[in-house]
């Protein structure tokens, strides 16, 4: 039967010992990717700092396609996924927005379909995610900085014209000293103060 040989080749690729930077592990090939199709669900967010907020989202995906009979982790398996990404919320009307969310996920563990425990204890599960968030950052340190904007060329001035010299009036001939207020009371802008 060619479909239960390549089922069975299907399992066998997926469970085959792989290796990536001298280290072995099991599972999808790197370079080999998913399309997933998630069903309508609900995103909810708090705010808990101006600048942060705590987000929850549940639903169910589906693959785009099927997968080959008997392929990939067993039904019942569990993966932890920590997920940084950046997201691009634009506002298109009242109520509405485009949102589109790029980045990259790390797996913490893995739960076998037959087992109760994770691959990996919540203390390790932190130092790996601690592990996760230095590479991150001595990442963003090493980007080269962003070069600026070229700025435009610039613009040829005509000479100026020469003036015919004003003579300097002596102190109070009719110079204002160089607090005057302006018109409303306020100190011209000139001196450190704003309207």
């Amino acid at each position: 039967m060619p479909t239960a040989k390549r089922d069975q080749g299907s399992r066998s690729s997926y469970d085959r010992f792989k290796e990536y930077q001298g280290k072995r592990y099991t599972g999808m090939a790197i370079g080999r990717g998913h399309h997933w199709k998630y069903d309508p669900g609900d995103w909810t967010e708090k705010k808990v700092t101006p600048d942060k907020w705590e987000i929850h989202y549940a639903v169910n995906k589906h693959r785009k396609g099927r997968a080959p009979e008997g392929s990939g982790a067993p039904v019942g398996t569990s993966h932890h996924w920590y997920i940084l990404a950046d997201q691009v919320v634009t506002k298109l009307d009242a109520n509405t927005y485009s949102t589109e969310l790029k980045g990259t996920k790390y797996k913490l563990a893995h739960k076998r379909a037959e087992k109760e425990t994770w691959s990996a204890s919540e203390r390790a599960q932190r130092k790996r995610l601690a592990q996760i968030l230095r590479e991150m950052l001595a990442e963003l340190e090493a980007a080269p900085a962003e070069t600026p904007a070229a700025e435009p060329p610039a613009r040829k001035r005509a000479p100026a014209r020469r003036q015919p010299r004003a003579s300097i009036p002596a102190a109070g001939e009719g110079r204002a000293p160089d607090h005057a207020p302006l018109h409303d009371g306020q100190a011209s802008p000139d001196h450190g103060m704003t309207h």
